[in-house]
């Protein structure tokens, strides 16, 4: 028989509760709380009126962070003479070799002095190796290299404040990129003389509409072709479960017979679900559907203002311990499959911890895709997180209770703002191209808010202390600890990923000792994640942990674990099978007799909401 928890009562999902709650409210330091941790204070109006009124004009860049970083690698590379000489030795060798460049820069056969790094493509264009624009891309990577040098490895300067003076340092280059301008770009300026100009007022006329779709709070261009329900989203399903946090859709069997075990998935609320629901190609959804798995998906509420004190146990209680036991009336007598998504991934591990403690058996696997469940090693994102940065944004999320969906969009492009702002420039305005729309970014454009409490906790508990790895992260008052689960993990990293670095996805081996069967998979966080199985370009790194094994660190594990083409699907769909049981007759939709009775057709209403 599979037990649970108890769930607690959804109608108090606005009332704080627990020891976390509460702290949040008053801001007391618990007796037992670690030493490190700094208790969270409402603050008083005046100083949220006056860090949400700076927040307006600096991105919602905390000005003491910034300043303190920049301070303190002022005054130790100030105090490093040896390193200041290292500089200047460094800057005359390269004064050297741009000058012995520059004098043979006409020849074919120059070789350049400095190569742009893999992922800059800046330069790829064959006009680049043409006088005079060849001097130019060698002179800025040259640079590039001398600021890297200056900002990094300073005696004494902190690891957190030396990566966000080289972060800010690198988007003053990419800003100044040679690229960037019609004169100083061979690519644009050959466009310009085959096109008579036309290129740039096709782009004057880009500018001009994306300027006005800004300003009208609409979606970008092309966006609008897919509707959601029309052309994204279209998995038939029923809603058959709904509260005020999440709809929990069930989805139609397209197969005479299915694996007993249904599949749950979790998604984070900082997206719309249906990233995992695109066009019926490359739907996972509808993958898995296709393959005999009965699927249930949480589509969460957009909160508003008035979600403001929704913290992160509503979103575990009224999200995945309220979807287990309407999974079970359902499906009665059956285990699920569990898999959540980034920060649903996170939330799903915890309810993992949580239930395993309880003596739950209600899941029969667990599956993170790019998910972490330690963030010592966030990656770039720990840029924007301190006890400067985060106290600064709880005054913008208590201006307006919530994290805007552009203020979230803004730090995740300053993360590859060549990739995600300057190029797109390029492209659309000097160029004058409109790439066709894509479902993605569609998806993309279609943003979600977190409520100012919740965001606050997970910030503080998860990023700044990283509470959960360190097994004193509560629920119901009671610390949980990742230790505790037994059931078979499958977890999914993507080699380019700036959310969820795949290295620190990997840590999940450190953390359980359950059966892991990790897969690298080729792509980001998104791209990585949709991986359609016609896309002959994907391919994926997979091995299989057993309990008790000994530990392998994640680069002897990328060095050994087998190379596969083709798409991470399609192996994590047999891993399931082999952790299910025979076929049989489909489940019935809802449980009407159990109070589950199906409501609106997928994708149900709160994927609506704006």
């Amino acid at each position: 028989m599979i037990r649970m928890p108890r769930p607690s009562n959804p109608k108090s999902s606005r009332v704080p509760a627990g020891p976390r709650a509460s702290r949040w409210l008053a801001g007391h330091k618990p007796a037992g709380e670690s030493p490190g941790a700094t208790p969270h204070a409402e603050g008083s109006p005046l100083d949220t009126w006056l860090q949400s009124t700076i927040a307006r004009y600096n991105g919602g860049i905390s000005p003491a962070s910034a300043d303190g970083a920049m301070l303190d690698w002022l005054v130790h590379l100030s105090m490093s003479p040896a390193k200041m000489l290292e500089l200047d030795t460094l800057a005359l060798r390269q004064w050297h070799r741009l000058l012995q460049f520059s004098l043979h820069a006409n020849a074919r056969d120059c070789p350049p002095c400095i190569e742009p790094l893999p992922q800059d493509r800046r330069f790829r264009d064959d006009a680049w190796q043409r006088w005079p624009y060849n001097v130019a891309a060698q002179s800025f990577l040259l640079a590039q290299q001398w600021v890297h040098a200056a900002t990094g490895n300073v005696p004494g300067v902190s690891a957190h404040h030396s990566d966000m003076v080289t972060f800010a340092a690198r988007q003053v280059l990419d800003m100044l990129a040679p690229s960037n301008s019609p004169l100083s770009n061979p690519v644009v300026a050959n466009a310009t003389l085959h096109e008579g100009g036309f290129n740039l007022l096709r782009g004057a006329a880009h500018l001009a509409d994306d300027t006005a779709r800004a300003l009208a709070h609409r979606a970008p261009y092309g966006a609008d072709a897919f509707p959601v329900g029309e052309r994204v989203a279209v998995t038939p399903g029923r809603v058959v479960m709904r509260n005020e946090l999440m709809e929990l859709i069930q989805y139609t069997p397209t197969t005479a017979k299915v694996h007993p075990e249904p599949i749950l998935i979790v998604p984070a609320w900082i997206m719309k679900y249906y990233i995992l629901d695109l066009q019926p190609h490359n739907s996972l959804v509808r993958f898995l559907v296709a393959q005999g798995h009965t699927v249930f998906v949480v589509s969460w509420k957009n909160p508003v203002a008035a979600d403001h004190d929704l913290g992160m146990d509503d979103y575990l209680r009224l999200g995945v311990l309220a979807a287990l036991p309407a999974i079970a009336a359902i499906v009665p007598g059956r285990k699920v499959h569990a898999t959540g998504y980034c920060l649903g991934g996170t939330l799903l591990a915890i309810a993992a911890a949580h239930l395993a403690k309880a003596g739950s058996d209600a899941l029969a696997s667990m599956t993170l895709l790019a998910a972490q469940v330690d963030f010592t090693e966030p990656g770039e994102l720990s840029l924007f997180i301190d006890e400067s940065q985060i106290s600064f944004l709880e005054h913008i999320m208590r201006a307006q209770g919530y994290l805007d969906t552009t203020q979230m969009a803004g730090a995740f492009t300053l993360l590859r703002s060549n990739d995600l702002f300057w190029s797109y420039r390029i492209r659309n305005y000097l160029l004058g191209h409109r790439e066709p729309p894509s479902d993605l970014m569609a998806w993309n454009a279609d943003g979600t808010r977190l409520p100012c409490r919740m965001h606050s906790e997970y910030l503080r508990s998860l990023f700044l202390h990283n509470e959960l790895a360190a097994g004193k992260y509560q629920v119901e008052g009671r610390a949980v600890a990742l230790s505790d689960i037994r059931v078979p993990v499958f977890a999914v990293g993507t080699t380019y990923d700036h959310v969820a670095p795949w290295r620190s996805v990997y840590k999940i081996h450190l953390l359980t000792d359950a059966e892991v069967t990790f897969v690298l998979a080729s792509g980001g966080h998104n791209v990585g994640i949709v991986a359609a199985p016609d896309d002959d370009a994907r391919e994926y790194r997979l091995a299989t942990r057993q309990r008790h094994a000994t530990y392998q660190d994640p680069d002897t594990w990328q060095s050994s674990a087998a190379v596969h083409a083709g798409s991470w699907w399609i192996a994590w769909q047999k891993w399931l099978a082999r952790h299910s049981g025979p076929r049989g007759k489909p489940p019935s939709m809802g449980a009407p007799q159990a109070g589950y009775k199906p409501l609106a057709r997928a994708p149900g209403e709160y994927v609506f909401g704006e």
